[in-house]
């Protein structure tokens, strides 16, 4: 039998039976714990798999089908690498908030090269417009700006006053698309406001540290009546690259791989060499400072992972 994997708790999981649209909970034979890999969880919502039912309508997980893509972030367990989020991803949408709560600039960047590293297609939605002052709306129109020059396809939404919803139910339709941001960003309330009669859980903004409360604790697939579906997950502090050369960094930031073109050497870092044609976008404003300092940070990580 063939199934989709929506929902992951961890031990447990939901699969969709695709042939009958039955939902059985599921869990996984021992062997699939002892496969060697740098990532935590062997299963992820997304999934295609092969499963069998036993007894009291039991679904035994029995085969992995190879994965299209997937966004992984990093782990808490020091002695693992990473965590596969969602798998099978159409469309990444990335809820930005300039407040309640920040957003930086770098979270955003990491985000958008994990989309390039592993060939997903992003959506950057400007969240919570409806809160913004007109100074902090016009500062989110020039970071939108920035990132439609690059390339980028970007939104302002307000899932309150119902700001560009529509539009967002067009792009969304007939997608398996995947929510991410910081807790507190609002993706719960998006989803509900979507898909009214979901009734996700959410929470406010801790005033003390203006910091979201996690109120999704597991990634879950839910299915849109307009067509398609979407993965909530949980609060996500850092994405992460694994097995990503030092050299390949600059191939996930189209802004630095185009300029490339235009340097001395064939093999520059941009870091230090002569006559390098990125460090000049910098120092004229054709490549963003923060999204420089992404690259330098993603560079020295890949670095460290080969040390290690």
């Amino acid at each position: 039998m063939k199934g989709k994997i929506i929902k992951s708790t961890g031990s447990w999981y939901q699969v969709l039976d695709l042939e009958t649209g039955a939902i059985f909970e599921a869990r996984i034979r021992g062997k699939f714990k002892l496969l060697k890999t740098r990532l935590t969880n062997p299963l992820a919502v997304g999934d295609h798999v092969e499963f069998q039912l036993e007894k009291d309508d039991i679904a035994w997980i029995t085969k992995i089908e190879p994965r299209r893509n997937y966004l992984i972030r990093k782990s808490v367990n020091l002695s693992k690498e990473a965590h596969i989020i969602a798998s099978n991803i159409d469309l990444a949408c990335f809820i930005f908030t300039l407040k309640h709560p920040e957003t930086s600039l770098g979270f955003l960047d990491r985000f958008l090269a994990c989309c390039e590293a592993y060939n997903i297609t992003p959506l950057i939605l400007f969240n919570k417009m409806d809160v913004l002052n007109e100074e902090e709306a016009e500062l989110v129109k020039d970071i939108e700006f920035l990132y439609q020059n690059i390339g980028y396809r970007t939104l302002e939404i307000s899932s309150y006053t119902r700001l560009h919803l529509d539009h967002l139910q067009d792009l969304l339709k007939d997608q398996t698309s995947v929510f991410f941001g910081h807790s507190g960003c609002g993706k719960s309330t998006l989803v509900n406001a979507l898909q009214p009669g979901l009734n996700l859980r959410t929470s406010e903004i801790s005033d003390t540290h203006l910091k979201g409360k996690h109120t999704t604790t597991f990634a879950q697939m839910y299915f849109w009546d307009f067509g398609g579906n979407v993965i909530d997950t949980p609060g996500v502090r850092e994405f992460a690259m694994i097995d990503i050369e030092k050299e390949e960094v600059q191939h996930y930031f189209p802004e630095i791989f185009k300029k490339r073109e235009e340097c001395k050497f064939h093999n520059c870092l941009h870091i230090n060499e002569p006559k390098c044609a990125v460090i000049a976008g910098l120092e004229s404003g054709e490549i963003f400072e923060s999204r420089y300092a992404t690259y330098i940070k993603l560079m020295d990580e890949a670095e460290e992972a080969v040390q290690k």
